[in-house]
């Protein structure tokens, strides 16, 4: 399914139960069927107001009604409910609903604080988020599937600061590179989401 389409099935799901009266609807309408008249007496609300939440509830598909004599009685569609649940449960629609989003825009920002225009370090930054957006863009210049000495890793690791030590010690901390006991050869650790 598209995912604009999906993401907004989920939003206009949500906006439907964000009202505290229609997730009270629906919390009833789990329970039996009713008709407006009786949901309206339970809520203390007037059945104009019940008709117009029941008709948003209607319209993403979470309640339907039928004729009982002179009445529509109003009842919950569990299937509609079991289908949000799983399209949202999904492990891709959640991502998918953020995927227009700059996920690069904090380390962008951390970079522009804390490099000059070269690309030096200017400081360390005290913070560990920061410290750890500055080594995303550290490790860049390590390619995968190869592995440097520690000569190497220190030729590549000084021209963003004198502190080699430093930035390959944190390369190891944080995950990104890992290395052979006393010295030996070091390598950048690919992960899925990088």
């Amino acid at each position: 399914m598209n995912e604009s389409i999906e993401t907004e099935k989920l939003l206009a799901f949500f906006k439907v139960l964000s009202d505290p009266n229609r997730l009270k609807i629906v919390g009833l309408l789990a329970r039996e069927a009713f008709s407006v008249e009786q949901l309206a007496e339970m809520l203390g609300l007037k059945s104009s107001t019940v008709s117009h939440h029941l008709s948003r509830l209607a319209r993403v598909g979470l309640v339907s009604a039928r004729a009982e004599s002179y009445y529509s009685m109003y009842q919950l569609e569990p299937k509609a409910l079991s289908s949000i649940a799983q399209s949202l449960l999904s492990e891709e629609t959640l991502p998918a609903v953020a995927a227009d989003v700059d996920v690069d825009a904090y380390d962008r920002k951390v970079l522009n604080t804390f490099l000059s225009p070269e690309g030096r370090l200017l400081a360390f930054p005290v913070q560990r988020k920061k410290e750890e957006a500055i080594l995303r863009h550290v490790v860049k210049r390590f390619r995968p599937n190869r592995r440097y000495s520690e000569k190497q890793v220190n030729e590549i690791l000084s021209q963003f600061s004198e502190d080699t030590a430093r930035l390959r010690r944190n390369l190891v901390e944080f995950g990104l590179m890992e290395r052979e006991g006393g010295g030996g050869e070091y390598w950048r650790v690919e992960r899925e989401n990088a």
